[in-house]
């Protein structure tokens, strides 16, 4: 389970390794271009840090069935062989054990703690039974920030929104882990690296749309979720702000539901008024040059792949490759791009899965302390 706690912790002096941008990227005070990816393998550098993303639009497929159905144990064997259950472990092994996992859109009521328990279980319980060399292998703990808001997050039973933050055993006893105040949807959860001076920020941005936003104490409707989400970006952009301020590389990784610009959305960007002003509210707080009053933050897909036409959300109900959108994003503060050692969207139907959305990563490069 996740802290609360909100103690300030100061990272270590640093030196950072220093590499020159690509000529494609806008981000400025990079270094050498980002090492060749295998996206099908997704390893960045061999000593890079790797943090993964990915909205599963519900943990349940990823979860065996608590109680089988009687009717179970009465039907006949089936002909043909069923296609085997998702597993959050076999996805970690087919990346490459990475460092961190941010998972969104885990849809656990805040109460369910046996289904947080099952998490625990079978992210670290063998893809194969007869795998013995799976003991060898790497084990996760997993932290949660769900919702419980009474008048926002209450549909399916508390059972929306959430995220959820696997660390990599050989790193969690340097990992802490805490909770934003001011969001009560299951929106956010943080993991602090003090010994390298980084943030982690794993975020499902709230998603613009005319519905009633409501004051989560009095339940008193105070605008709509296309105000909460210019909200959002506000406090969490003073989240980073507050980071950096301390000397803190923050990296904001997850479902930022804003898709950039006309290349991140097929056939076409969504162009409704409210759609541009919310999509214009986010440049100015994250993108915009730092002399704007903005964080000058980097999208690291689009400084390692240039102007390449990748999407995150695959809708289900077209065929695959009819739609998309890019609206998941590893943004990065300025004092981490010279760190980038790559970024990739893996956009292909197999890794959609059970989802509407497929994972992305980033690679850090490793600090060497003063």
């Amino acid at each position: 389970m996740s802290s609360t706690s909100s103690r300030d912790v100061s990272p270590p002096p640093l030196k950072r390794r220093k590499r020159s941008p690509p000529e494609h990227t806008s981000c400025a005070d990079a270094s050498e271009s980002p090492i060749a990816i295998l996206p099908a393998q997704a390893q960045a550098g061999r000593h890079a840090l790797r943090i993964f993303s990915w909205n599963i639009n519900g943990i349940t497929p990823f979860l065996p069935p608590t109680t089988p159905k009687i009717t179970t144990f009465l039907k006949q064997p089936p002909k043909t062989q069923t296609p085997p259950q998702p597993s959050l472990r076999n996805c970690c092994r087919r990346w490459s054990w990475p460092h961190i996992v941010c998972l969104q859109e885990v849809k656990i009521a805040h109460t369910d703690t046996k289904t947080q328990a099952a998490v625990s279980r079978h992210i670290n319980h063998p893809v194969d039974p007869q795998d013995e060399d799976d003991a060898q292998r790497h084990l996760y703990e997993p932290h949660f920030c769900l919702p419980t808001d009474k008048h926002n997050a209450t549909g399916f039973g508390g059972k929306v929104h959430g995220v959820c933050t696997l660390v990599r055993k050989d790193l969690e006893k340097n990992v802490h882990i805490k909770r934003v105040a001011w969001d009560l949807e299951g929106r956010v959860l943080i993991a602090e690296l003090a010994a390298q001076g980084l943030v982690i920020m794993n975020v499902y941005a709230v998603n613009g749309t005319t519905y009633d936003y409501r004051d989560s104490t009095t339940g008193k409707v105070i605008g709509t979720r296309h105000d909460r989400k210019r909200q959002f970006h506000t406090l969490l952009a003073d989240e980073v702000r507050g980071y950096e301020a301390k000397g803190w590389g923050v990296v904001v990784i997850g479902d930022i539901n804003i898709s950039r610009t006309v290349i991140d959305s097929f056939p076409q960007l969504r162009m409704g008024k409210e759609h541009v002003e919310n999509r214009a509210d986010f440049e100015r707080k994250f993108m915009h040059a730092r002399e704007e009053g903005a964080l000058g933050m980097c999208d690291t897909f689009r400084y390692d792949r240039g102007e390449e036409r990748k999407y995150s959300y695959r809708p289900t109900n077209k065929p695959w490759g009819e739609g998309g959108d890019r609206v998941d994003m590893g943004l990065v503060t300025m004092g981490l791009v010279g760190r980038v050692e790559g970024a990739d969207i893996l956009d292909e139907e197999m890794e959609r899965g059970t989802s509407d959305h497929v994972p992305l990563y980033l690679g850090l490069s490793e600090v060497e302390a003063e």
